[in-house]
């Protein structure tokens, strides 16, 4: 059987014929190109997609943004994609073959829409907890990255659709992303920031790679020779495609030999014309732009689009239930990291849901790794289905959100293209204020050329009395009219900001206030002049109507559910971040929860000792009440099943099965912070001492520790033994539930030098396994120990180095739990 890489698997003979049949197709393909042509597929044809080549049988090969959902080349609503839980709930789940079936959903609904490379998975690391973008990476450990990445690209090729691992390398923060130098010495850089790529390019043969924006130790990483050709294509054997970030390419001459094969998006690149002319000049070798355009060619063929060429995968995957797998995966992942008393499961009794993220739910990151999900389920959704009739009250609390969400309930809108003389060029409905356009989002009928104005258009019934805000966000020309009087026209400014997703990641600005009664409509009207078409690469329509209803005095809203609270057997609080907290585009400045959410905790903590928080954030933020509260659930970004999810844990039809894969703790405390650059260098001066690494280090205890989770049962560590052969060291740990009802025990293995050395830390993660038992049960966790584990990286020989000595073996439930050691001497 052929393998999703085309590698073999079982009949050698088989799978080896059929790669180098592809192979002989590509090389024909190859060879019917001119340079024109050669140089053409290098680039992107739009914002998605490459040329398609009639004269090699080449179809045009699509992209796709992920990694949490597939979203298309159409950046909206009307195109609906299934949503699973962020990177950072996937990790939690500490289960590989987890990420795997993720996988093959993604491929699944990749080949629906017609995409045929997914642009994911992030396998950059949580460097600082500052990163705005760390919802979209899995952890702060290269180790349980690189297992979780490779099943995740393997499930993905499985379905027949390339990945592209990203953001190749050391992209760990998003200010100055576009032109920082990271400085990172050689033995971070190959012991932390490249393992889970290496991991990936040996165990998965990735058919894709995704150059960063940032450079490292000097070059761009659109044109790192070193790490590009000579590592990862050199050293590590890959054999797929290089894809630039948007827009990262910037150089011609530096991208070819640099090793880039693919500049995108278009129709302007680096590439195309400028790299034939640059040929034909004699400052280019066509010999690499024949590297590049065999591995587009071998891209191609493995996923179908190359006439005569039989794809990788010719009988995808059985179908598989987005909605079902969505549900499982974000209850798998939350992490109970406090239960007093038994708090949870929920007793009997009434149930008071506090919070606007209950009814609100923020169920993934800001920024590309958007996608639009047919439905929802939020919190108050989950548990009105899952608890009986009159058992459960809501109070809205605290509303995380200091700025205007996207017009969504009580709009009926639809969008109006109109051509310079008022001529109507194309209409299509809007499911909501988003309006996020490239070439291939266009209404039919409507050219970038002729499109002169967008109009969003509609009416809007309210839910409440009051004074109701509109506003957008944009830059340019805009007119805003509610309810027959325009409130706005004229031009809206870009703040000082030269990041691509600057135009749709800022904040909504409020334009209008406006008397409404509830239930009577009113017309609403957002009206964008578009400017003329011109050859930036990112170049579109993006913007967005935004709406919020009355507000009232927090401090009341504050005291009413601390009130429900208090009437109440449980009170159940979901706090949350928001786009303006975790997205794309900038880094965060503190690790606090928005708006006055930390004191409708404590409110409601005082006035019921039986409080249940539910975290709904990406990534860590503080918890200053976290001792006065009965229970702390953490339910990262969770999917549009994660309502229901959240309802299965806490109600105890399910048990919580995650464990953390980043330290918890507060922001004064955390060892490594630094994200902002200084005359445009970062420098990582920690060296390898991140994560857990750098708190242990440095004497300090986080809130919650790396690996730490709690479920609805006990286990009883009994035993550990060690196989250590000269093939390899293999730890069984033998261990007992010793509660009382079924459950799920992550077993941790970190390994520890007998012998301090201040040169490496004190311990690290060096393999890990999942087993279940019923109350009473004995299970057996067998773990094979990587010989990386052993080793370091030598920075005086260029190579790495088999560290031989004593070590611990130790077996536990988190780096700071360990339950049972053995001894190897290696």
């Amino acid at each position: 059987m052929v393998t999703s890489s085309g590698f073999r698997r079982g009949g050698a003979d088989v799978a080896e014929t059929a790669e180098e049949r592809r192979e002989a197709v590509v090389e024909a393909a190859l060879g019917a190109l001119d340079l024109d042509a050669k140089t053409r597929l290098l680039a992107g044809q739009d914002m998605w997609s490459l040329p398609a080549l009639p004269e090699a049988g080449l179809a045009s090969l699509v992209m796709s943004d992920g990694p949490i959902g597939v979203r298309g080349v159409h950046w909206s609503a009307d195109d609906p994609s299934v949503a699973l839980p962020s990177p950072t709930a996937l990790a939690a789940t500490w289960d590989p073959a987890l990420a795997h079936r993720a996988g093959v959903l993604l491929a699944q609904e990749a080949r629906r829409k017609g995409v045929h490379l997914l642009l994911a998975p992030t396998v950059n690391l949580h460097r600082s907890p500052l990163g705005g973008r760390h919802f979209e990476a899995y952890s702060e450990d290269p180790y349980l990255t690189g297992r979780i990445g490779t099943e995740y690209v393997r499930g993905v090729q499985s379905g027949g659709v390339g990945t592209t691992v990203k953001h190749f390398v050391a992209n760990d923060a998003e200010t100055d992303r576009l032109t920082v130098n990271n400085v990172v010495g050689e033995r971070a850089l190959r012991e932390l920031y490249l393992a889970p790529f290496e991991a990936i390019v040996e165990n998965a043969h990735p058919w894709g790679i995704m150059t960063a924006y940032n450079s490292v130790n000097g070059p761009t990483m659109t044109e790192h020779h070193h790490l590009v050709d000579e590592v990862l294509r050199g050293t590590w054997g890959f054999d797929g495609v290089n894809v630039s970030d948007w827009t990262a390419a910037r150089s011609t001459l530096g991208a070819l030999t640099g090793g880039l094969d693919i500049a995108m998006p278009g129709p302007r690149t680096v590439y195309d014309e400028a790299l034939a002319r640059a040929v034909r000049d004699g400052e280019a070798d066509e010999a690499l732009v024949d590297e590049a355009a065999r591995r587009v060619l071998r891209l191609a063929a493995r996923v179908g689009i190359l006439q005569g060429a039989e794809p990788v995968v010719t009988d995808p995957p059985p179908t598989v239930d987005g909605a079902a797998l969505a549900r499982e995966i974000a209850r798998r992942s939350f992490v109970l990291v406090r239960n007093e008393n038994g708090a949870l499961p929920l007793k009997p009794g009434r149930v008071a849901l506090i919070g606007a993220a209950a009814r609100d739910a923020r169920v993934l990151g800001g920024g590309s790794a958007t996608v639009f999900p047919a439905r929802t389920v939020s919190p108050l959704d989950g548990l009105t289905a899952a608890l009986p009739d009159g058992s459960l009250t809501f109070a809205l609390g605290a509303d995380p959100n200091t700025e205007l969400p996207v017009a969504e309930q009580g709009f009926e809108l639809r969008v109006v293209c109109r051509a310079a003389d008022g001529t109507v060029l194309g209409t299509r409905s809007a499911p909501g204020g988003h309006i996020q356009w490239t070439g291939a989002d266009l209404p039919d009928g409507v050219t970038r050329g002729a499109l002169h104005s967008v109009e969003l258009t509609g009416t809007f019934t309210p839910h409440e009395t009051g004074t109701h805000t509109f506003g957008f966000k944009g830059l340019g020309p805009f007119r805003l009219t509610v309810a027959g009087t325009t409130h706005f026209d004229g031009v809206q400014l870009p703040a000082e900001d030269d990041d691509p997703f600057a135009a749709f990641s800022g904040s909504p600005v409020p334009h209008a206030r406006v008397e409404l009664a509830a239930g009577e409509p009113v017309d609403v009207s957002l009206t964008y002049t578009v400017p003329p078409p011109d050859d930036h690469p990112m170049s579109g329509v993006f913007f967005t109507l935004a709406h919020q209803d009355p507000q009232r005095d927090p401090d009341e809203l504050i005291a009413e559910a601390a009130e429900a609270a208090r009437e109440a057997a449980t009170a159940v609080v979901v706090v949350a971040t928001t786009e303006r907290v975790e997205s794309e585009g900038f880094d965060r400045r503190d690790l606090r929860l928005p708006g006055r959410q930390d004191d409708l905790v404590r409110a409601v903590a005082a006035a019921n000792p039986n409080t249940v928080v539910v975290v709904n954030a990406g990534s860590p933020v503080e918890l200053p009440w976290r001792d006065d509260v009965a229970a702390v659930l953490l339910s990262w970004f969770p999917g549009q099943e994660g309502g229901a999810a959240l309802a299965d844990v806490l109600t105890g039809a399910e048990e919580p099965g995650g464990r953390l894969p980043t330290t918890w703790g507060s922001l004064a405390d955390a060892p490594v912070t630094r994200v902002v650059p200084e005359n445009g260098e970062l420098v990582y001066e920690e060296g390898v001492f991140i994560g857990y690494r750098a708190w242990e280090k440095h004497g300090r205890t986080p809130a919650y520790p790396f690996g730490h989770g709690l479920g609805y049962t006990d286990w009883t560590y009994e035993s550990v033994e060690v196989d250590g052969t000269p093939a390899g060291t293999t730890v069984t740990v033998r261990l007992r539930n010793s509660g009382d009802r079924p459950g799920r025990e992550v077993v941790q293995l970190y390994l520890a030098p007998r012998e301090a050395d201040p040169t490496r830390p004190a311990r690290w993660l060096a393999g890990f396994a999942s087993v279940g038992a019923a109350p009473g049960e004995t299970a057996e966790a067998v773990v094979a120990l990587p010989r990386r584990a052993f080793e370091i990286w030598d920075e005086e020989t260029g190579s790495w180095s088999y560290v031989k000595g004593s070590y611990e073996i130790q077996a536990g439930r988190s780096i700071a739990d360990r339950r049972i050691t053995a001894t190897i001497t290696v």
